[in-house]
């Protein structure tokens, strides 16, 4: 390696060629530095006796296998800077041109942009990648289109605007770039590994995507006079199809397919690295694969057509859920059915099955977390089975965490399915579903339909009458449950009206779902429950249960779930506010002494030895808790606190009491207090 401090003349001059390899991006300054430089450049004309200013680094390999034309470099580092010179000449050339200055323009032309005597490509003293190339032929030669909004004409715009304005003599401003820029020009010897280079220096500073570092490390492996050929037949349809996103993904999960294991988003690079040189894969093949794969995963993301309707929608409905996790495992599947080692009816009821279990484990509130682990290795764990494919798949997903019909039917009914994130869209997915199982003769379009809570989520006093004493708490445990969902386009209109305008509203609806009101009255909490039991029965025959160890009914040997704050029923009020706050009275609860804390679907129960002294519900904007005492024990406290001893509530005890703030701790602590040791005194 040599290096050396030189003018920006010395690596202009003579009949030679800068290449701008394929790993490296694409022209990426913009105007912030632009203006930088112009700044410099027009400081160094402002000063009198002006030193070499100092402009970066450029590092340089001699390209092997030239027989002919000009003397040319590859240009491992510092194109930014060399490109936006260019253009910055090109610029001050047009100038020159249009203020009669011909021989300063064609000093210009000859000596820093063009090699006057070569042909073809050699005739441009840098030649960028390709996705800049032709924008930056059409600069160097004057013929810019008017429509070119490319970086680079942009930065040429910039250029030619600024030296109009700047009052500066146009040869004054050449000799500054041309005399006073100085580089460090790092020549390479060409037996040296121009991408390990790269890697290096590319270390610090503006980070490569994963999809730039793979793609760098591609061509590298592949001879400069293969890699256009290479690039163009095989990476840049994968890049042009996918975008540079989608693409580090699809390498991300191709590489989950083939090692059956995770791998984390930062690690792609280094993974597919180390899978092709730890398995001494060659270079263009592993290339060709990708490729190929690459289609299959255009189709999972419906960036490209497949024609068999059938899997496209079934695809398409996978996609509304959210499924990508199980992409690692689809791609393999999609190779087979390519091959025809899977046929279309099958590929189909994969599809199907990934659906099923993804439905299910979301209405039963099964935490997401594992399932990376779960697909990733799924295809070959299929492959090692005795079973058929379809049968292996259910055989493997029934013992990774498949709900039975019984936990299904009764979270469809119990579950808070309606919520934030992705939950909204599950939810309407599966109302949608539900409609179209109903058979209709005309295709209906549901998807401009919204989700309609029947019972509001604002309730007015009409609806708390209507309700009836328990209003609240049938509001709290059911307003986001199935029984309280359906699809309207007039969700705005119909708000919080009473029920007998939104029946009416309902009633002009084409919908099944809807048509279940015109026989209906009231729509109290038995209502609520009587719906929610009709659709799970045909959520149940929908999204059928494909093991073979199904529980139709709970045992009644069978111990109660365990549950964490985030899959109990109002766990995702804990957060903000509400968390701190019950991070507060947890810690006041937990220091009354043998205190044990026991978290339960819809509450979070305190313990005494065996006996529950106070539940706490977490609440929107409270936190609600129930008193294992008597309300006589508390009458004193007037409206703080309320007699539920003959109303139905989620807690123990008789006495309920809202905790809103910090203050109210400090008010209710007492209370509990008076709990804890009532029980400790019935013990």
């Amino acid at each position: 390696m040599e290096a050396s401090v030189i003018r920006l003349v010395e690596l202009l001059g003579d009949a030679r060629q800068y290449l701008v390899p394929l790993f490296q991006r694409p022209y990426s300054w913009e105007r912030q530095e632009w203006q930088t430089l112009w700044n410099d450049i027009t400081d160094l004309c402002e000063t009198e006796n002006p030193r070499p200013h100092f402009f970066g680094a450029i590092v340089l390999i001699p390209v092997r296998s030239v027989p002919e034309g000009v003397t040319k470099y590859s240009l491992i580092d510092g194109q930014q800077r060399y490109t936006t010179v260019s253009i910055l000449f090109a610029a001050l050339r047009q100038v020159a041109l249009q203020k009669k200055e011909e021989r300063l323009a064609e000093e210009i032309y000859k000596r820093f942009l063009i090699n006057e005597f070569a042909e073809g490509n050699d005739y441009f003293k840098l030649l960028p990648t390709q996705g800049d190339r032709e924008h930056y032929k059409n600069i160097i030669l004057g013929q810019i289109p008017n429509d070119d909004d490319s970086r680079l004409a942009k930065a040429y715009r910039y250029f030619e605007s600024e030296i109009r304005k700047a009052g500066h003599e146009l040869r004054k401003i050449k000799d500054m770039v041309e005399k006073s820029l100085s580089i460090v020009r790092v020549l390479l010897d060409e037996r040296e590994d121009p991408y390990v280079v790269f890697e290096s220096l590319n270390a610090k500073g503006r980070s490569l995507s994963q999809a730039d570092l793979i793609r760098n490390y591609f061509l590298m492996k592949i001879h400069t006079n293969e890699q256009e050929k290479i690039y163009n037949e095989f990476w840049q349809p994968m890049e042009k199809t996918l975008g540079e996103e989608n693409l580090t993904e699809f390498m991300r999960h191709y590489l989950m397919m083939r090692r059956g294991d995770f791998v984390k988003k930062g690690d792609v690079y280094y993974s597919l690295r180390n899978y092709v040189e730890d398995g001494y894969k060659n270079a263009v093949e592993e290339l060709k694969t990708l490729s190929r794969f690459s289609t299959y995963y255009a189709k999972i993301l419906e960036l490209a057509d497949e024609s068999d309707k059938a899997i496209a929608q079934a695809i398409h409905r996978l996609n509304r859920i959210e499924v990508t996790t199980a992409y690692p495992f689809l791609l393999a599947c999609y190779e087979d059915y390519t091959r025809q080692a899977l046929s279309g009816m099958e590929f189909l009821e994969v599809l199907n099955i990934l659906e099923n279990f993804i439905i299910r484990r979301f209405v039963c509130s099964v935490p997401t977390n594992q399932l990376n682990k779960i697909f990733a290795p799924l295809y070959q764990q299929v492959k090692e089975s005795h079973l058929s494919f379809v049968e292996s798949v259910k055989d493997i997903l029934e013992k990774r965490g498949y709900p039975k019909d019984y936990e299904f039917e009764r979270n469809l009914q119990e579950t808070k399915l309606y919520g934030g994130g992705d939950r909204k869209e599950k939810t309407k997915f599966i109302l949608e579903t539900i409609e179209a199982s109903f058979g209709h003769k005309e295709q209906v379009n549901l998807e401009n339909l919204q989700i309609e809570h029947i019972m509001p989520q604002t309730l007015t006093p009409w609806w708390e009458a209507h309700l009836g004493e328990n209003w609240e708490f049938i509001h709290e445990t059911l307003l986001d449950t199935l029984g309280n969902l359906t699809l309207t386009a007039y969700n705005p209109e119909l708000s919080n009206s009473n029920f007998e305008e939104k029946k009416s509203w309902y009633g002009e609806s084409h919908l099944e779902l809807n048509a279940y009101f015109a026989e209906i009255d009231t729509w109290r909490e038995s209502d609520i429950q009587l719906r929610a039991q009709e659709l799970a029965r045909r959520c149940l025959e929908i999204w059928s249960y494909f093991g073979k160890d199904n529980i139709v009914q709970k045992p009644e040997s069978q111990s109660e779930q365990k549950y964490t704050f985030e899959t109990m029923h109002n766990g995702n009020y804990l957060q903000g506010e509400i968390l701190e706050l019950f991070e507060d009275l947890q810690d006041s609860v937990l220091k009354l002494g043998e205190v044990r804390e026991e978290i339960l679907k819809q509450c979070i129960v305190y313990r005494l030895g065996n006996e529950t002294f106070v539940s706490v519900v977490p609440l929107r904007s409270a936190l609600k808790l129930y008193l294992n005492l008597p309300f006589n024990e508390v009458r004193h406290e007037g409206a703080f606190c309320r007699d539920v001893s003959n109303k139905g509530h989620w807690g123990v005890g008789d006495v309920e009491v809202k905790v809103r703030n910090l203050s109210d701790i400090g008010r209710v602590m007492p209370l509990v207090k008076k709990a804890y040791d009532y029980q400790q005194q019935m013990g």
